[in-house]
């Protein structure tokens, strides 16, 4: 689960948004502190830049005062209690004396800076000052250390602390700048001692760059950093198993008598649940709850609880087993294209023994007066008996007599406002009796009446699985809590009350306790309604196989989500989009979804042309350059519209960078750079682009040839890995005819190809050591599109290794089960791949069961085909993760006279589409 995901799901019903386009309630603006409500005085300028408010004196032209560029910054953390004062004091102190400033201006801002799974490098910073110099840094950790001195926050982790207040300084960038960093990224960036760019790095640590040397005045306080150590604990701390914003969680061994055991750490003022509990907080909740179930057998024990520094710590017996969410990759019997029925059958009957040993173990904490309050799949740990099962993480656990709402849960499994107390519990449950055979429960934040549909399709792939077992499951997730259903556009998405007390970590989710007795009146008394009769909004929307019907209707979804009024971006997506220039580009922005609608003959969006168009003269500052993540992408695509001098434009401010140290890959490197320049030097005669394109091949050969099989683990695969350098290759011995180039490709993939396991089903994915992928952008179905290119170039044909890595991606690109359904990391990269491969055995029905199966994860928006994007918490319409993804690949498979595709990637012959589209018509 990638947390990230979770504070960008709180602004927005529907997609995923910027947390600053938060509202207080229904109506009303965002709430803000009065501070930041105050009249900007006379010679200065104010801006809001993300979830900052910037404060920087200017001249009578309204230009900024001459500054530096990079230096000491000074960093105030602060408290929800004692922030508003904070601001204040930092403004009273700062303008008078000409001091740029900035400050989070609300308090959910801040709030969402120091939850449980913010960012750990900006967690703490509540205002950031700009000192000129040393002489004004110590002057202003001085005055204003005394002006607060007595004032909490939390600990801001990149930095160095100043005395025992909440003031704290890291050296970096106050302006704006960005560098090509060693592994080809552009990054925030500020000067060398030698006045070269490099990369400004905000790990969570403090660093003094190896070129800048520490004031005097700031010794004191790094030689008191270093004085807290471990050394003196009767612990010996062997692994981190985890970090959070509150903390870290580590196994160890106590000294005194070998005991295996947990170490659980608690931040102050860090880690805020959505009551406002810091992490120190809900440890205390965490104790006092183990401790009251304490012997059941499905808990661990307490056996420590001691203070470090300012961090507490509880110490638990470690429990043996894995987290429940680890056996799907191992026991789901849908990984494959044809599932054993006895291993359906076999699966089934564990899985509902699990169920039970659950439920069990939670009717047993509610029997000690404790709502578990944060059921899921990670927090279920399996013994190694593989039956009996142990439920870890209890810091958001209540006495049921408080009868309260959930403060931090996985969004799968999180209940709705109107559960409280044990029903909570119930209502995860429920969540659990879908996840344990569809895993994709996070769909129900988005509309809580998928639960029908899931179930629907629980029952036609588990034949044995009770048909009550899923009904009861559906009245609890689509219920009220009390039994009666409620109707789906009443739980379709997040409610307008709910927006403003959704914290980190809520989504949604349930179970289901006695529940199943009908309300009269209702569908169905006399009789329980069935899981199908419980369906929701879904049933009214096209099959994804009903072409051009279901372009049509997707289409309309992701006109009608247009935002032409935004800077930000036109059409909502992944949350990369809010990164620099995310907005503009092929993967996750306004580029890429314009591509998919005009190569599937869903037509021209003229007004979202104009956008980009606007939004391009010039780019935001630090845009990346690369084909997927910025300007390259941007370029292929204008000219694609028939944009081209604007696409020139861009391309000349790409070789403007130093484009040569990018990385190699085809997601934002050398690869698809490459690819571009060849391009535009072939539609636009630039004879200057050629040999730039010709450069950009040979340092790419330069690199294969320098390539060592037993170099570190690398990325693997068509986005990030070689296959993208493979796949520029190949299209320039296309151009050329040089041998070499087809080498050098074949070089490539198999780099790849050494990244790769075959599973015991017998596909072949991207082993990246604690994961094997499958996918197109980063696992082995991109890397089989790219064999497809070579087998039909390669004089001869490919090699065996070739051919049967080719037939393994085939096994890998039918299985059964995808837990998402998007371009690069879901089903719809695995369509886009049957759509097009030559490999024997591509059958079209093959093609038709992904079609059919991505109509799994279909969703409604304003009454029209919408897909969910990355981690599935909200939708999305951009290209790799959403609508625009999904309509692309049913394009390539369906599409009439032309098939779509991604770009240098057209369409081969003798694939199974021209016979899929034959038999979808008869």
């Amino acid at each position: 689960m990638d947390k990230r995901y979770e504070v960008y799901a709180l602004a927005d019903r529907h997609f995923y948004e910027t947390p600053d386009r938060m509202a207080g309630g229904v109506g009303s603006a965002p709430p803000a502190y009065r501070t930041a409500l105050r009249e900007v005085p006379e010679g200065w300028r104010a801006a809001r830049i993300g979830d900052w408010l910037t404060l920087t004196p200017v001249d009578r032209d309204g230009v900024p005062l001459p500054g530096p560029a990079q230096g000491w910054k000074v960093h105030v953390s602060a408290t929800r209690d004692n922030a508003e004062k904070i601001a204040r004091i930092v403004w009273d102190y700062c303008v008078p004396r000409l001091i740029p400033f900035k400050f989070v201006p609300g308090p959910h801002l801040l709030h969402l800076r120091n939850a449980k799974y913010a960012a750990r490098d900006t967690s703490g910073k509540f205002v950031t000052v700009y000192p000129a110099d040393d002489e004004q840094l110590h002057r202003v950790l001085r005055e204003l250390g005394d002006l607060l001195e007595g004032f909490e926050g939390p600990y801001v982790l990149t930095d160095l602390r100043w005395n025992e207040g909440p003031l704290y300084v890291r050296y970096g960038a106050f302006a704006r700048s960005f560098v090509v960093d060693e592994r080809g990224t552009l990054v925030p960036a500020v000067r060398d001692g030698g006045g070269r760019l490099v990369p400004d790095r905000r790990q969570p640590s403090f660093q003094v760059p190896e070129w800048v040397t520490l004031p005097a005045f700031l010794e004191p306080q790094l030689a008191a950093r270093n004085t807290t150590t471990v050394g003196e604990l009767p612990y010996r701390i062997e692994k981190a198993l985890h970090f959070s914003n509150g903390g870290g969680v580590y196994a160890g061994t106590d000294t005194r008598d070998g005991r295996r055991v947990v170490l659980k750490e608690g931040r102050p003022h860090a880690g805020l649940a959505s009551d406002g509990a810091d992490a120190i907080a809900r440890l205390e909740r965490e104790k006092y709850a183990l401790e009251r179930v304490s012997g059941l057998g499905v808990v661990p024990e307490v056996r420590d609880w001691f203070t470090l520094g300012d961090h507490r710590f509880l110490v638990m017996d470690f429990v043996e087993g894995r987290p429940l969410n680890a056996y799907f990759a191992e026991r789901h019997p849908l990984l494959t294209p044809e599932p054993d029925p006895t291993a359906v059958a076999s699966y089934t009957a564990w899985a509902l023994r699990i169920h039970r040993a659950v439920e069990e173990a939670v009717e047993a904490v509610h029997g000690r007066g404790i709502v578990f309050n944060d059921l899921h799949v990670f927090n279920i740990m399996v013994a190694p008996d593989e039956e009996s099962v142990c439920l870890l993480d209890f810091e958001a656990a209540a006495p049921v007599e408080e009868n309260g709402r959930q403060v931090v849960a996985h969004p799968g499994f999180f209940a709705p406002p109107d559960r409280t107390g044990a029903a909570v519990d119930r209502y995860a449950l429920a969540c659990l009796r879908l996840a344990l055979f569809m895993p994709v429960t996070t769909l129900f934040v988005v509309d809580r009446h998928k639960a029908a549909h899931l179930a629907e399709v629980i029952a036609g792939q588990f034949p044995d699985v009770p048909e009550e077992f899923l009904a009861e499951a559906v009245r609890e997730i689509t219920g009220d809590g009390r039994g009666r259903r409620v109707p789906a556009e009443a739980v379709s998405g997040t409610t307008d009350d709910d927006r403003g007390r959704r914290a980190p970590g809520a989504g949604s989710g349930g179970d289901h306790a006695g529940l199943s007795t009908p309300v009269p009146g209702e569908r169905g008394a006399g009789a329980p309604p069935s899981a199908a009769s419980l369906r929701g909004p879904v049933s009214s929307l096209p099959d994804p196989g009903d072409w051009p019907r279901s372009r049509d209707s997707m289409a309309a979804a992701i006109l009608a989500s247009a935002t032409p009024e935004r800077d930000d971006r036109l059409f909502p997506g992944d949350i990369a989009q809010f990164s620099d220039g995310g907005g503009l580009g092929l993967a996750h922005g306004a580029a890429g979804v314009l591509y998919a609608l005009a190569v599937t003959g869903a037509g021209r969006y003229e007004a979202g042309e104009r956008w980009l168009l606007d939004h391009t003269d010039p780019p935001p500052v630090g845009t990346p350059l690369g084909l997927y993540d910025g300007l390259a992408g941007v370029a292929y695509v204008l000219d694609e519209l028939g944009h081209r001098r604007r696409a020139l434009d861009l391309v000349e401010r790409i070789l403007a960078e130093r484009w040569q140290n990018l990385s190699s890959g085809l997601h934002g490197g050398l690869a698809g750079l490459g690819l571009v320049l060849g391009r535009l030097a072939r539609t636009a005669g630039e004879p200057e682009l050629e040999r730039h394109a010709a450069t950009a091949a040979d340092l790419l050969v330069g690199r294969l040839a320098e390539a060592r099989p037993d170099a570190p683990r690398r990325r693997a695969g068509l986005l990030r890995g070689a296959s993208g350098p493979a796949l520029f290759l190949l299209r320039r011995y296309e151009a050329t005819g040089d041998p070499g180039l087809l080498d050098a490709a074949a070089a490539a993939l198999r780099l790849d190809l050494d990244c790769c396991v075959v599973q015991k089903g017998g596909g072949l994915e991207v082993d990246e050591g604690w994961r094997t992928l499958p996918y197109l952008g980063d696992g082995s179905a991109g890397l089989g599109m790219v064999l497809d290119d070579y087998a039909t170039l390669a004089p001869g044909g490919a090699p065996p290794e070739f051919e049967r890595a080719r037939a393994a991606v085939l096994t890998t690109a039918t299985s059964r089960f995808y837990a998402q359904p998007g371009l690069f990391q879901g089903r719809a990269g695995m369509i886009l791949h049957l759509s097009r491969t030559g490999v024997p055995g591509a059958r079209p029905e093959r093609l038709a069961e992904q079609v059919a199966g991505l109509g799994w994860f279909a969703m409604a928006y304003r009454d029209r085909l919408a897909f969910p994007g990355h981690q599935m918490m909200r939708l999305s319409m951009d290209l790799g993760t959403g609508t625009a993804g999904c309509l692309l690949a049913l394009g390539a498979a369906l599409g009439d006279e032309v098939p779509s595709g991604l770009p240098f990637l057209p369409p081969l012959d003798g694939g199974p589409r021209t016979r899929l589209r034959d038999t979808t018509e008869s």
